[in-house]
């Protein structure tokens, strides 16, 4: 099985309490992805989450296929990171931590993504040809929203 990695790294003006208070929640995900992943909470989420936690999902990521994904906070350390983990989906495994650090402007918000694909080598191949670009799309619409919203431009002395 192949793993893939996916990271992402952004310094964003907000407190470590405001960037847990948006990063830990999950009703702020349609909000930073892309229209074509739409994103519906089927199951109760407490206000703050905990290790445990199991998430349950319904969207449509490619083609407007319905999924279903299974979510559970497998590490939780308010307020510096959280990692989920896919228990039911369409990934043969999928781990995404956010890491979140203070910093002098402000924090930096790290993702920290490892996933595989099934199917062995048709997985792989629909990895090279659709996959990878979406969830790199995904990622690159995160960082789009981000930026707008918190972003810290370089050398910005605030």
């Amino acid at each position: 099985m192949k793993v893939y990695y996916l990271y992402r790294k952004q310094a964003l003006a907000l407190s470590a309490g405001q960037a847990w208070e948006f990063f830990s929640s999950p009703h702020h995900l349609n909000r930073i992805t892309p229209d074509f992943f739409h994103i519906d909470i089927t199951s109760p989420v407490p206000d703050a989450i905990y290790g445990g936690l199991l998430i349950r999902y319904r969207m449509k990521a490619v083609g407007g296929w319905p999924m279903v994904w299974l979510s559970e906070i497998s590490h939780c350390d308010k307020p510096r990171r959280f990692v989920y983990q896919q228990r039911v989906g369409p990934f043969a495994f999928w781990s995404h931590e956010v890491a979140i650090s203070e910093s002098a402007n402000g924090v930096e918000v790290e993702d920290i993504v490892f996933y595989a694909m099934p199917f062995g080598w048709f997985g792989r191949l629909m990895h090279r040809w659709l996959i990878g670009k979406k969830l790199r799309q995904i990622f690159d619409t995160r960082r789009d929203y981000l930026e707008r919203h918190w972003g810290i431009a370089a050398g910005d002395p605030h």
